[in-house]
């Protein structure tokens, strides 16, 4: 059955909006109106390498089975999708464009798969214990996430890396680091099915006869995704300096023993709220996979870079730092493009 998916965000939206079309779906990206006009007239590239390959392939849109067209955020009715995605960065959200269609969206109860880095707060509420009264300051306007039933959101771990080239024009994504996203499901019957339907229309998607990475991939716990976490404390967030930008690689492997303290601390963190240690990415694994990804394009993305790590909410209030050797640099700023 060809599902309609509505992804709010043109940029990292549409790889998985790509891996949409691949399997037959339908897709409409929500963006500006410069973008969608562009999009609309020229489709999308996205460009994957396949497993073996030496260079990257380019997807495009307009040669997929499924259907694409892109919109504004006032002229889309989310009620008549199967699914939304939320592919902005948190702090768009408060544009009151975006709030008002996620107003609709709440209303209209379609079930939300998010790869925000930012958790959305609907779904932090599904954690057990959770004091989420306490979460509100972290995020730059708590009350878009109000109307949300919780049941109606889950979370997608955004594994993949991937930027919008800065010579090309914003129709184009290339994907850096193709690995997996990682969904938790919702816990209502029917929608879980049409979620891992989803997920095996992505996973039969041939090419030449070759599998084409980046899978959706379900699972049980709510707390898979969280394994991102200790990845973007690691690396993405440590890319961005006082008065520069350096690579993920750099970020990570300048001072490895770091890098692994960093990473064990978001790690137990995380263990803290709930998680399974298996449901979690070892250090060795995620450091293997940093030596491949060198320059990152924050562009615009920068816009707002807030410091988060004075604190850190958990199950009875703030969860301090003892037991850690070393702290992380304070010249850090979090908050930036995946």
């Amino acid at each position: 059955m060809t599902c309609k998916i509505l992804i709010l965000g043109a940029s990292y939206g549409s790889l998985l909006g790509t891996k949409l079309l691949m399997a037959g779906h339908d897709v409409t990206l929500v963006c500006r109106a410069a973008t969608a006009g562009l999009i609309n007239s020229e489709g999308t590239e996205v460009r994957i390498k396949l497993k073996d390959e030496d260079t990257h392939r380019s997807f495009f849109s307009k040669d997929l089975k499924g259907r694409l067209d892109a919109k504004t955020p006032d002229a889309v009715d989310p009620a008549g999708y199967d699914f939304v995605g939320l592919a902005m960065q948190e702090p768009q959200y408060a544009d009151p464009s975006l709030r008002q269609l996620l107003d609709r969206v709440a209303e209209a109860r379609v079930p939300c798969i998010s790869i925000m880095n930012m958790p959305p707060l609907p779904y932090l509420k599904r954690i057990p214990g959770l004091a989420c009264e306490g979460l509100e300051a972290a995020f730059t306007d708590a009350k878009v996430w109000q109307r949300f039933d919780p049941g109606c959101v889950t979370l997608c771990s955004p594994d993949p890396q991937a930027f919008r080239p800065p010579e090309e024009k914003p129709n184009v994504l290339h994907v850096g680091l193709p690995t997996n996203f990682k969904v938790a499901q919702f816990g209502d019957a029917e929608t879980d099915r049409k979620l891992r339907a989803l997920a095996q229309d992505i996973a039969d998607v041939r090419v030449e006869g070759k599998d084409v990475p980046v899978k959706l991939r379900v699972h049980e716990s709510l707390f898979v995704p969280f394994a991102k976490w200790s990845m973007l404390a690691t690396g993405n967030y440590r890319c961005v300096m006082n008065d520069a930008v350096r690579p993920i690689r750099e970020a990570v492997h300048e001072d490895l023993e770091l890098s692994r303290e960093i990473y064990g601390f978001v790690d137990a963190l995380v263990v803290r709220l709930g998680a399974d240690p298996a449901d979690l990415v070892p250090f060795e694994k995620y450091a293997k996979a940093a030596e491949g990804l060198g320059e990152t394009f924050f562009g615009s993305a920068c816009y707002r870079c807030r410091r988060r790590d004075d604190r850190t909410g958990g199950p009875s209030g703030p969860i301090d730092r003892q037991g850690a050797r070393r702290q992380p640099s304070r010249d850090r700023q979090d908050g930036c493009h995946r």
